[in-house]
């Protein structure tokens, strides 16, 4: 059996959103900057796209941007606020739990002399404190960002209490909002959020296409220079078929986040039941109430995670050891080590992030696959038997 357990690193591109692309690939070819009928035909795409997009985040069509994801979006809403502010000292505020994309922004201002970074902590279920932000407030503040849901360990933050305190102060307020897109609401007035980022493949739509919601009257740094696209504040050229895509990834995705979401918040809870209870030592990070209903995290004591990731590959069950973009990294996660895990748990921590299509038959072939795999592990495992004598190991 073949199983895809890793949804939160990139998602299968929806039949209905392929279909809807693919004129664009090849009939209606036309770049939209263009004057001619080709071009016009495309840009009529686009403006349809926008104009979806911001009815489904109850935006305005004119504070749609788009961008090639994600990562972009991240960085020009935190490039572009620090460069256009105007303060003589500048103050960015957010979480130790970010995304390497927000993070290494951050880190980049900082050894640039552009930025001081205020890092908050976060309690033991990975949420952030709005008294804590508020605290951290002052007149240097140029912008606070805090993702809307955790890519490793799903915490969901308190995100639109957070934007009324920073938007009463007249600070910009940004959330990545990448992992909630097929699982809550991203209202951005129900948020209190100036701007925010998204990234298609994260809800079956294409790669390589995000955006970043601009409030009107926000005004950026433009990262990228070049031609007049996005009403000249992004330049290069407009991507048609991935934002045909991107609009109807989103419009499937808010029109079937209810069932959707009561179908893998069951499977999650099934999920983590039978592996606390089955599992010796065996650790759920991040909390239970506030938890993204796709996202399951655990430790496992005395093994090592890259271990189990491989072993339950070679069973054709994919899943991840963290974030998609820090795979690379041998450090353990910064952000279970944030959530106060020990270094080695965290070393040993599998995340498990559910589907639409995943069904219950492929959950009890993955629990009953990573109890055998966890048993063999230990087996080999000298500490397993030391530590089990003496209980030491927690």
């Amino acid at each position: 059996m073949k199983v895809y357990l890793d949804n939160s690193a990139t998602t299968a591109v929806d039949k209905e959103v392929l279909e809807a692309m693919l004129p664009y690939f090849s009939d209606i070819y036309g770049n939209p900057s263009s004057l001619h009928s080709f071009g016009r035909q495309a840009l009529k795409a686009v403006d349809e796209s926008r104009q979806k997009i911001a009815a489904l985040l109850g935006a305005k069509p004119n504070e749609i941007y788009f961008t090639s994801g994600g990562t972009e979006s991240d960085n020009w809403a935190i490039k572009g606020a620090v460069r256009a502010s105007k303060n003589k000292r500048r103050q960015v505020i957010t979480s130790a739990i970010e995304h390497p994309a927000l993070l290494e922004t951050c880190e980049a201002l900082e050894k640039s002399g552009e930025a001081e970074v205020t890092y908050l902590k976060v309690n033991k279920e990975g949420l952030v404190d709005p008294a804590d932000v508020k605290k951290a407030l002052n007149d240097d503040t140029v912008i606070v960002s805090i993702m809307t849901a955790n890519n490793e360990m799903g915490a969901i933050q308190p995100i639109s209490e957070i934007g009324e305190i920073v938007r009463g102060e007249g600070v910009l307020f940004h959330t990545d909002a990448v992992q909630a897109a097929d699982t809550l609401d991203l209202n951005v007035n129900a948020l209190n959020v100036d701007l925010l980022s998204l990234s298609a493949h994260k809800f079956h739509g294409p790669k390589g296409i995000g955006l970043l919601y601009m409030r009107s009257g926000v005004r950026l740094d433009r990262l990228i220079n070049g031609g007049h696209q996005e009403r000249r504040q992004r330049a290069g050229t407009t991507n048609t078929p991935l934002i045909v895509g991107m609009a109807k990834a989103l419009e499937i995705s808010v029109r079937d986040r209810e069932r959707n979401v009561k179908h893998m918040t069951e499977l999650r809870d099934y999920f983590i039941g039978r592996a606390l209870n089955e599992i010796p030592y065996c650790y759920l990070n991040g909390g239970t109430e506030r938890r993204l209903a796709n996202n399951i995290n655990l430790s496992f004591g005395f093994i090592e995670g890259e271990a189990i990731l491989m072993s339950l590959d070679l069973k054709g069950i994919a899943v991840s050891s963290g974030s998609a973009c820090s795979s690379g990294s041998l450090e353990p996660s910064h952000v279970l080590l944030a959530l106060g895990v020990k270094e080695e748990l965290a070393h040993s921590s599998i995340r498990f992030s559910l589907g639409r299509d995943t069904t219950k038959e492929e959950i009890e072939y993955t629990i009953n696959t990573l109890k055998e795999i966890v048993d063999r592990l230990r087996g080999m495992s000298p500490l397993f038997n030391i530590e089990k004598r003496t209980g030491s190991y927690v």
